[in-house]
């Protein structure tokens, strides 16, 4: 039984391991995903840390270094592997190597999965990096709840690989796809809690806030450097996040668009 069980795991990590390193191969000649990928979530929390600056953070219990610290892991969940996904997804389509793909032994999950493991991995990468070197700036010490912020960085990376799955089946080309990824981009990085957190907004406009799909990860993470959130606190936002990563999952795999838009 632990024999089949093991064939089974070897044959589904070979299967996923071929769009996979394609995949990688195809990223690092695009110098554009590249750089949107590498570069923006490594500046763009720097720069967002004058305006963070001038917010009464001390009577909201935070510092400079657990405002940055999320902001630094959305923006990777946005550029690291949203936008790329989304480029990635709709280019692939277009080529028709998804198409040819799903004629082998590959199921749709299995493709859409080894797509984006090397955009996850790069995110998940940067997102630790990012994570470990505002720790030692920002002398923010170790996590609280280290398992929070672990929940919160997987989840975000699933929601946001999802998400990007979900808007490709809508978006006809890959010069189209900066274009149809900028709502997520622009309502995530102002509503989420990534360029200003939640705790800074209005009441009534931070409980609209919560219901973005990667607000309740920002959360988790934010929660889990801080250990501010309660038990209960923890438990919706663990509920909400997983439910986003399931609920985008799902209308990834029901809607996305395996036909080029043409």
């Amino acid at each position: 039984m632990s024999g089949t069980a093991l064939s089974i795991g070897s044959g589904a990590t070979r299967r996923l391991g071929a769009p996979a390193r394609a995949e990688l191969t195809l990223l690092g000649r695009n110098k554009g995903v590249v750089f949107t990928s590498l570069i923006v979530p490594l500046t763009l929390p720097f720069t967002a840390r004058q305006a963070i600056g001038r917010l009464e953070l001390e009577k909201l219990g935070l510092s400079v270094g657990t405002v940055m610290l999320p902001a630094a892991v959305g923006f990777t969940f946005l550029f690291a592997v949203y936008a790329s996904l989304v480029n990635a997804y709709v280019a692939r389509r277009e080529e028709l190597v998804l198409k040819r793909l799903r004629t082998g032994e590959l199921s749709d999950p299995e493709i859409l999965t080894g797509t984006a493991l090397p955009a996850l991995g790069l995110g998940l990468a940067q997102a630790l990096l990012l994570c470990a070197g505002c720790t030692a700036l920002l002398r923010l010490g170790p996590p609280q709840a280290p398992h929070l912020a672990l929940l919160g960085l997987l989840a975000g990376l699933v929601t946001s690989a999802a998400l990007a799955a979900l808007t490709a089946s809508f978006t006809r080309s890959a010069e189209s796809a900066q274009v149809t990824a900028l709502p997520v981009v622009f309502v995530s990085m102002l509503g989420s809690g990534i360029m200003f957190p939640t705790e800074a907004m209005p009441d009534r406009l931070a409980r609209i806030c919560e219901f973005l799909p990667l607000s309740p990860a920002i959360r988790l993470v934010r929660g889990g450097w801080t250990g501010h959130l309660s038990a209960y606190e923890a438990l919706g936002a663990t509920a909400a996040a997983l439910a986003w990563a399931a609920v985008a999952l799902f209308a990834a795999k029901r809607w996305f668009r395996w036909e080029p838009r043409r």
